[in-house]
């Protein structure tokens, strides 16, 4: 199966799990990070995924490279170091599981990824290299490591180098007011790699921001226009409206007992890349590929029906995350997965 790779923030959730007896909030410090919950899902689920970043030189640090390796992720451009501590997002969940954060990130680690230390996921500098073998067939990452330098021009340069490779590129335009000057500032930088995005996972109220609309049919087809194959908006209970190849719907969520939302759309975005890295491996078992069929082309290739199926099975998963506290320790295993569509049949 061809690798999928995450850039970007690796932090802790300081996540509000309840009260003491006297009502003061107590919180639970969860591993998490947009594109590293992408990366754990994806990989929780069956693929090959790893994950680039920074983390502090710090026990918090210690616990995010631990629980990565322990889920399976590849590590080899995980990188430390000693002049900024790990990232912390303090999450508070109200009584219907719906999350809002602030940061200690001023800066974090997360921000201090260099460009050398990012394209040696390409092969192309120093750290790293050698251990990377396999050109990632798919490069993720979201909008939070464009807040600051020197992450932003790291993982710009990155997606750029990429693109030019022939990696599919996917990007969650994930907005996270704390960490912006201002609303501009934010719709501005979110919007510059738009046009290099092959798949796009974004909420409701981020596709208004972009896209000056608010109704998923005419901004997702704005977004198509950008150049954008796959256009995922993700709304919630809701489910799913997607726009593919000219044609678009929606595939309704599943419904579930939401304990949190966090790492919910993450958990949904890495069900769906692994299901499309998927599809290679299993054409190409089957016969049905060549040996040499990319991604891409297998993508592109795909109807309607079967996208659905794709993006079904990404409800189904991140239904299960919201089902239970945290954003990693959440995320469903493929073996759970398996076993509620027996129980569906």
């Amino acid at each position: 199966m061809k690798k999928i790779i995450s850039i970007g923030e690796v932090l802790i959730d300081l996540t509000q799990t309840g009260s003491d007896e006297k009502g003061n909030p107590i919180f639970a410090a969860y591993p998490g990070g947009a594109p590293a919950n992408v990366a754990v899902a994806a990989a929780r689920l069956g693929a090959k995924a790893g994950f680039a970043g920074k983390i502090g030189c710090d026990g918090f640090g210690d616990i995010l490279r631990y629980t990565l390796v322990k889920e399976g992720v590849d590590t080899p451009f995980l990188y430390r170091t000693d002049e900024q501590p790990t990232t912390l997002a303090i999450v508070h969940v109200d009584e219907a599981g719906e999350r809002s954060f602030s940061f200690y990130r001023n800066p974090g680690a997360d921000t201090q990824i260099t460009e050398e230390e990012a394209l040696a996921i390409l092969g192309a500098g120093e750290p790293g290299a050698a251990a990377s073998a396999e050109k990632p067939a798919v490069l993720h990452f979201g909008s939070l490591s464009l807040t600051t330098e020197p992450s932003r021009s790291a993982v710009l340069k990155l997606v750029e180098q990429a693109k030019t490779e022939g990696v599919i590129i996917s990007y969650d335009p994930n907005y996270r007011p704390a960490l912006w000057d201002s609303v501009e500032a934010a719709i501005e930088m979110m919007k510059v790699p738009l046009g290099s995005v092959d798949i796009l996972k974004i909420a409701d109220n981020e596709l208004e921001m972009l896209t000056g609309e608010a109704d998923p049919e005419k901004g997702s087809q704005a977004l198509l226009d950008m150049g954008i194959s796959l256009v995922m908006i993700t709304l919630g209970s809701e489910g799913v409206y997607y726009r593919f190849k000219g044609g678009c719907g929606k595939v309704a969520g599943e419904k579930v007992l939401v304990a949190d939302t966090n790492g919910a759309g993450d958990t949904f975005l890495g069900a769906v890349i692994c299901k499309l890295t998927e599809r290679v491996r299993a054409g190409i078992e089957s016969g049905k590929y060549p040996a040499g069929k990319s991604v891409k082309e297998s993508i592109n290739e795909m109807d309607d029906e079967e996208l659905q199926q794709v993006l079904s099975y990404g409800n189904r998963a991140a239904a299960l995350t919201c089902s239970r506290p945290g954003a990693i320790p959440a995320m469903p295993y493929l073996s759970e997965i398996e076993e509620e569509m027996r129980d569906d049949r």
